[in-house]
């Protein structure tokens, strides 16, 4: 999930009230790479995260149960309660993490299925950790699911699981979410184990994605690598693929938030305090600009400071009226093309904020480090613009997460066309961001946009994301799957 401060849901699972459940829906068990749970002084508590707050009251309701990696390498514990859900670890060692995580899911497949924005890496040693760790994943799903449970497989990581799983437990619904873009087929053709992805996902009885063209993509290379056939919806969104007298169904789900928990936090008197303490530090700026990203490499991040400074620079930005904060969590922080962008950002704010800050007043603010998600709501509603300019992205939940904090109606989104919440988000300022021009000039109609257009755009923005929640979403895939 794209959500830079670990997403809507920090704090305890059962804090908020929980939509109801179908009473008759099957017993759920969800694999995803890590635990929704961390370790801490006092015991296991709940990990921050859109997902965990999806899914929890699902597998708390009807008896389900969540399979996952603790985090820690070569940590076993026997299987664990928290919350009302049972917890079943699967180990990792720690050559596991560097081959199998650093390695093929995130140097190799990462930045293939983002655009091949960097080269991957393809490695022999790196597959046979993949497929290992998938096929330890699929042991203890199939030794944990009762007869007939949905079992619902999350990301890039576990692709392969699917078609292990059904290998040995035929009577089990298999669904799989990606929540990253697939690419094309051109792109998706270069990755040597092909045909070893493509038959791993079509394990599933659905398959879903972030966004419509993620889906076609994925029929298009299955049709290309394994010959099967596809029958494709009139307006393409959807597709049903047979395989081995399966039927494999194919489509977008898009995931969203929990916008009445965000709603909640930014009405607080505290947030509301917060967010002009925050106007107050930067020096009361007119407008300031708002990036809140992971540190990687296919967010944009450097994109748009380039693009400030060159408006600082021209004078269509003025250092005494305007200034940007770019938030940037550290990420992946072992593997080199991460630490690169890092030095890269952080050149970039030197240079700016020396060429056009005032003593005491830098007009970049970067803060390099985690933030915790209330933290993050009083610098949304303090931030006039917000700046979304990934290459590529399955989602972005920031650009939901800032929607949903500004109750106050005001505020404007510049997003990617890039970004999956494009497909939903129309009334922001949609740009091209490998078009430097376009970028710039989007930065300066957002910057001085009339109220009246803002509100009205905003308004748009806060519509859109309420039609369709995190629990929506999370329903709408399983009953789907149900229903098959």
């Amino acid at each position: 999930m794209n959500t830079a401060a670990g997403g809507p849901d920090a704090g305890s699972i059962g804090e908020h009230e929980e939509p109801p459940v179908p009473v008759d829906r099957p017993p759920i068990v969800v694999a995803a790479n890590r635990l929704p749970v961390m370790r801490t002084e006092e015991g296991w508590s709940p990990s921050p995260g859109g997902l965990v707050r999806a899914l929890y009251p699902l597998l708390r309701a009807t008896g389900g149960k969540w399979i996952g990696w603790t985090g820690d390498t070569d940590d076993a514990p026997a299987p664990f309660h928290v919350d009302g859900v049972d917890l079943v670890p699967v180990p990792i060692s720690a050559a596991e993490v560097e081959l199998y995580y650093e390695g093929f899911s995130n140097d190799g497949l990462w930045p293939l299925y983002h655009d091949a924005l960097r080269e991957s890496t393809y490695d022999a040693d790196q597959w046979d950790a993949y497929g290992a760790v998938n096929q330890r994943f699929a042991d203890v799903l199939a030794a944990e699911s009762p007869v007939g449970a949905l079992v619902w497989i999350h990301d890039y990581q576990l692709q392969l699981v699917p078609a292990m799983l059904r290998a040995q437990r035929p009577d089990l619904r298999i669904g799989f979410f990606l929540h990253i873009p697939f690419p094309p087929h051109e792109l998706f053709s270069r990755l040597p184990w092909r045909n070893e992805v493509i038959e791993g996902l079509l394990g599933c009885d659905l398959v879903g994605f972030q966004r419509p063209m993620g889906a076609m993509n994925f029929v298009a290379s299955a049709q290309q690598l394994l010959d099967v056939e596809a029958e494709r919806s009139d307006d393409e969104r959807t597709a049903v693929i047979d395989v081995d007298g399966r039927r494999v169904h194919v489509g977008p789900f898009p995931i969203s938030i929990d916008v009445a928990e965000v709603e909640e936090m930014a009405a607080g008197r505290a947030t509301r305090q917060r967010a002009s303490q925050i106007r107050a530090r930067l020096g009361d700026p007119e407008v300031i600009l708002l990036g809140v990203d992971r540190l990687d490499y296919t967010k944009g991040i450097g994109l748009r400071l380039r693009a400030f400074g060159r408006l600082l620079e021209q004078g269509l930005l003025d250092p005494e009226r305007h200034v940007m904060v770019q938030v940037a969590t550290p990420t992946r922080e072992a593997i080199e093309h991460y630490q690169d962008e890092r030095h890269e950002i952080e050149r970039l704010v030197g240079s700016i904020n020396g060429r056009f800050s005032r003593l005491g007043l830098p007009v970049v603010h970067y803060i390099y480090r985690t933030i915790p998600f209330e933290e993050l709501i009083p610098l949304y509603r303090a931030g006039d613009v917000l700046l979304v300019t990934p290459f590529r992205d399955g989602m972005n939940l920031v650009a939901k997460e800032y929607a949903a904090a500004h109750i106050d109606g005001d505020g404007v989104e510049v997003l990617s066309e890039f970004a999956g919440a494009a497909d939903e988000l129309t009334d922001a300022v949609l740009v091209n961001p490998h078009d430097e021009q376009a970028l710039e000039a989007a930065i300066v109609t957002a910057v001085e946009m009339h109220r009246h257009e803002r509100r009205e755009r905003m308004a748009g923005l806060r519509a859109q994301i309420s039609k369709f929640d995190l629990h929506g979403w999370a329903d709408r895939f399983l009953d789907a799957l149900a229903d098959l």
